[in-house]
């Protein structure tokens, strides 16, 4: 186990019989994922799922015993449910309980009936009655379990549901949780990638790699001895076991570092909150890892444009976009969802651009045009529109006898530029724009490289738009990975958004704290690294591969 992911004394481990004084605390800011075991922890399946093995094999079993003269000895679920096929693919079940009993079965295949007496029938037979249950009377979720998830995302955890069944994405989708997840890791994906079930680690350490983090970075959340023997088997960082009323002493004796009756139970250490700004690693050092954490997701791009697609220039009408990265842009577009998010008036960065097939996300999101042209604006700065245009024109007649002021308009916001100023003008330049806040208080005071914003005092920045765009875009999916290139302070704010969610990348030529991912030195290496996103797309779904040339 890392560091001090887990506090707790022996009392908060003993599970469901012990009144501990303090809940067990996990410590957040030693982890970076959390994987969680589907039926018996998120949904309330656990026990469909036992009274669905529990007809078939009782089934299967009186025929076998009026056939053979036998007896007939029914499947118990309080016994032989949770020893034999608890958290094992199905057809390793049918296997584990049939071998407890001393039958033997020819294996068969998938497409065996439900009626074949063989492991793949049987097994099929089950899933046949399990799928009939779910969809006759659908699949509830553990209220707090579904909590406990959002509040390790709202953390910046990344989380994804690894699961035995081959019914993953089919009891996801009843209980309408998919969003819930940054990856799954199920039945048909083991099948697919060669996979060893529980208790093997392996779809575990599967789920990991598509979050792009180590296993000691990782908790498992598991209800099941095989889930919790292949959390400890693949040396992450946490194992949480889940005891409803079941016997949390075999969890513990398994692996498990705690073990609670509910996930309500535990405390969240918030320490990452503190600690989440880091000096991120340069893009091109680690492109490895950056492959890893794209796998085959579908991606999204975000891209701010002063400094990021241009370099920082005196004036900003002088921020020209190069040919080169307009056709990196282009052929970027061509293969996937690309959003200019700019401080700029959305006209005219749309403009400066010039392509009609991405879409624009004008002042910091306030102004949003698709490649359709159909524009969308945020309401909330509309009623702001009247107050932007009278004190813009105040700011021009208090500051027009500073040389070097450039002010601009951009509709839901105002800027202002100061870095043709002779810097002991500086100071005076920022004492006008704190007294015209200070006399319209329905404005605040941001800032920038070499430039004071004054935006709507809303909740509104960088951040939340590439939030809303996801949503307005129809991006807000698990199988979405977006990535956000930005270099100033405004984009800081989309870093934090999509920490735990997405890949960000600071465009900065000197290392900088941030919550950023990842950092590019220049423009000119953010177009190399977008050149390298686009072939990546381009040669799937073959050896993807992110090159450093």
């Amino acid at each position: 186990m890392t560091g001090n992911a887990v506090d707790r004394s022996d009392s908060a481990a003993t599970g469901p019989a012990a009144t501990p004084e303090t809940p067990p605390s996990v410590n957040l800011a030693s982890l970076e994922a959390v994987l969680m075991d589907l039926d018996g922890v998120v949904t309330e399946t656990a026990e469909v799922h036992a009274k669905s093995w529990k007809a078939m094999f009782d089934e299967y079993l009186r025929a076998r015993a009026a056939r053979l003269s036998g007896t007939f000895v029914p499947f118990d679920i309080g016994r032989d449910y949770r020893r034999y096929v608890d958290g094992k693919p199905r057809f390793d079940g049918v296997a584990s309980f049939l071998q407890s009993r001393g039958i033997s079965l020819p294996l068969g295949n998938d497409r065996d009936p439900p009626d074949k007496e063989t492991i793949h029938g049987l097994g099929n037979r089950k899933n046949q009655l399990f799928l009939k249950a779910i969809r006759r009377n659908g699949v509830t979720t553990y209220p707090s379990s579904v909590d406990f998830i959002r509040r390790v995302r709202e953390q910046g955890l990344r989380v994804a549901v690894v699961t035995s069944s081959r019914n993953g994405r089919e009891v996801l989708a009843a209980a309408g949780i998919e969003d819930l997840f940054d990856a799954r890791v199920d039945g048909l994906v083991a099948r697919e990638c060669w996979l060893d079930g529980k208790p093997a680690p392996d779809t575990y350490l599967e789920a990991a790699r598509r979050l792009g983090t180590k296993p000691q970075m990782s908790a498992v959340v598991e209800d099941a001895v095989s889930g919790v023997q292949a959390g400890r088997a693949g040396r992450f960082g946490l194992v949480i076991g889940v005891s409803r009323g079941g016997e949390p002493q075999l969890l513990r004796r398994y692996g498990a570092d705690i073990v609670v009756s509910d996930l309500g139970d535990l405390t969240l250490d918030k320490a990452m909150e503190e600690n989440e700004e880091a000096i991120p690693p340069l893009a091109f050092d680690s492109l490895e890892e950056i492959r890893t954490r794209i796998g085959q997701r579908r991606i999204a791009v975000f891209l701010d444009y002063d400094g990021t697609l241009t370099p920082i220039v005196e004036r900003p009408d002088l921020a020209v976009l190069s040919e080169s990265m307009r056709d990196t842009l282009a052929e970027l577009a061509r293969q996937t969802t690309v959003v200019v998010v700019s401080g700029r008036e959305r006209g005219n960065v749309e403009a400066l651009v010039g392509l009609k097939e991405i879409v624009y996300a004008g002042c910091h999101g306030f102004d949003i045009a698709g490649p359709e042209g159909t524009a969308i604006q945020h309401e909330e700065g509309k009623d702001y529109l009247p107050l932007i245009q009278e004190v813009a024109a105040d700011l021009h007649r208090q500051l027009d006898s500073i040389e070097g002021v450039i002010i601009e308009n951009k509709t839901y916001a105002i800027a202002v530029h100061f870095r043709l100023v002779r810097p002991e003008a500086v100071a005076e330049v920022e004492q006008t724009v704190d007294r015209t806040i200070a006399e319209h208080p329905r404005l605040r005071k941001t800032g920038g490289k070499k430039v004071f914003e004054l935006r709507p005092k809303i909740p509104w920045d960088k951040g939340k738009a590439v939030l809303w765009l996801l949503d307005a875009l129809d991006l807000n999916q698990a199988e979405v990975l977006p990535i956000y290139l930005g270099d100033d302070v405004t984009d800081f704010d989309a870093f934090r958004a999509l920490r735990g969610r997405g890949l960000s990348l600071l465009v900065a030529e000197e290392a900088e704290a941030s919550s950023a991912d990842y950092r590019l030195r220049d423009p000119a290496e953010a177009g190399r690294f977008l050149n390298e996103l686009a072939r990546l797309l381009e040669e799937r779904p073959g050896a993807e591969r992110l090159d450093d040339e």
